[in-house]
């Protein structure tokens, strides 16, 4: 038996499937970033399958972070991906400088974007618009 044929056999996302949504707002930053960085819809599906699915189906979370302070609960969790690949940045690899922020309820295996920005123009994520999104669906 190949070797490589366990590692596929332990992958659960063909069992578990991920919902995925948008904030408003996350549509705005990802229309004007996606007039920068042109590949950004591709390299953001990446980002579901190799990133967010790997975390959450399989508890793989190399790129992963959690949020600290921003109301992480059993129910509601925040996290940021500081290295997204970007083909529209050749040479650069994951080191792109783009940031994804998103929350990730459990129970229902559903992730909303809630913010994307270019570290170039923004240090850190907007908390306040976390707050807004925890408020929401309170």
């Amino acid at each position: 038996m190949n070797p490589y044929s366990i590692v596929h056999l332990n992958f659960r996302s063909d069992i578990m499937k991920m919902k995925y949504n948008t904030l408003p707002e996350y549509n705005r930053d990802f229309k004007k970033l996606v007039k920068r960085f042109t590949t950004l819809a591709e390299d953001l599906e990446r980002v579901k399958k190799n990133a967010i699915e790997l975390c959450h189906v399989n508890g793989m979370c190399h790129n992963v972070e959690e949020i600290k302070g921003a109301g992480n609960t059993e129910d509601l969790q925040f996290y940021k991906i500081r290295k997204i690949a970007s083909r529209s940045i050749p040479g650069r690899g994951s080191q792109t400088g783009l940031r994804l922020i998103y929350a990730f309820l459990p129970k229902e295996m559903e992730v909303t974007l809630i913010e994307i920005y270019f570290k170039g123009d923004k240090e850190n994520e907007d908390r306040k618009r976390i707050k807004e999104f925890i408020k929401s669906i309170s």
